[in-house]
């Protein structure tokens, strides 16, 4: 070390000892790299262009089979016509403007207005007692020790989830209609028959049933996922505390599942007003529009069979900004409880 490098008084070492180190990539040499430190994009793109290439496909068709249809809602604006031409683009550019006349008729319209009360109580229904069902599941699951026994008892639980719904809804006939199962039980004990499956009234819980019956296996997947990453030295610690099962499960498990559930209930608030498209449309014709309508049936009565296309789409329209508004306010709810939800802040 040179003579002139050593600092010569205690004064000088301390100021020595407070200098800043020089960051790396401030140098003139690096032009890409900051004084943070940070790679610049151009580096960044260089470095992750393969993963980039892989994702470029998806990115495709996410852009044209979600985002380009996006442009379609401007016939909710119109009264669209799809005949004008076999070019759906000139039949758009040919119709009829009607600025928010179809918007008008949907907000006096009793039909709409009966879809969306049927649409919210399926809504209410599902959260209360569809939600909870998969985290009771995977807490069981998750309790029992042979594994062998967890592997069986998840797989009988998935199962169900690959059904289409055309053999959900004929499992349910053949239990609950009025030849079903239980019909033919009660009348050999003498009682008359039940027809569950045409009753109005019971129709907002029969399709909460066939929905906790096919994806409740789903959500334990989901549940389970996140109890494995919860470290045992939590449930070691919490038992030399004294901590009784119970009180593990409430102080140890429950609060690893709370961010979990946080963004499920998030997305799950963001697809109120969709309740089961395919479900209910197989189903509408046995009890009834007055039951059985919600708005994605609504939507596609107006616009696919009485080809009302520009109606249709203002109702879709309606729903998506609601659908929206709604995902943002429980994301703020989420923010306020102290979860991250869908994004951060």
């Amino acid at each position: 070390m040179s003579h002139s490098t050593v600092p010569r008084t205690d004064t000088e070492a301390e100021e020595v000892k407070k200098k800043p180190p020089k960051a790396h990539g401030g140098d003139k040499g690096d032009p890409d790299r900051p004084a943070t430190g940070k790679l610049s994009l151009r580096l960044r793109f260089r470095r992750d262009r393969v993963l980039l290439l892989m994702t470029l496909p998806a990115v495709v068709l996410l852009l044209v089979f979600n985002y380009v249809p996006i442009l379609g809602n401007v016939v909710a604006f119109q009264e669209y016509d799809p005949y004008l031409s076999d070019n759906g683009v000139v039949s758009i550019l040919h119709s009829p403007w009607v600025g928010l006349e179809n918007f008008q008729r949907i907000f006096e319209d009793s039909a709409f207005w009966n879809a969306v009360r049927n649409t919210l109580v399926l809504f209410v229904l599902q959260l209360l007692l569809y939600f909870p069902v998969p985290i009771l599941l995977a807490l069981l699951i998750n309790s029992v020790v042979r594994p062998r026994v967890r592997a069986i008892s998840q797989a009988i639980l998935y199962l169900p989830h690959f059904f289409s719904w055309v053999l959900v809804v004929a499992v349910f006939q053949q239990l609950l209609g009025g030849a079903g199962l239980l019909s033919q039980l009660l009348r050999q004990h003498g009682y008359d028959g039940l027809d569950i499956m045409t009753d109005p009234d019971t129709f907002k819980f029969l399709i909460t049933a066939q929905s906790v019956w096919k994806d409740a296996g789903w959500g334990i997947i989901v549940f389970l996922a996140a109890l494995a990453s919860v470290s045992p030295d939590l449930y070691e610690a919490a038992a030399m505390d004294g901590a009784n099962r119970w009180r593990r499960m409430w102080h140890v498990t429950l609060p690893a599942l709370r961010p979990v559930v946080a963004l499920l209930l998030v997305l799950r608030v963001g697809d109120a007003l969709t309740v089961g498209f395919e479900q209910i449309l197989l189903q509408r014709g046995a009890v009834g529009p007055g039951a059985a309508e919600v708005l994605d049936t609504f939507v596609w009565w107006n616009g696919v069979r009485n080809q009302d296309f520009g109606y249709a789409a203002a109702a879709g329209l309606v729903k998506g900004v609601i659908s929206l508004g709604l995902v943002l306010a429980a994301n703020k709810v989420a923010h306020l409880m102290g979860e991250q939800g869908v994004y951060k802040k």
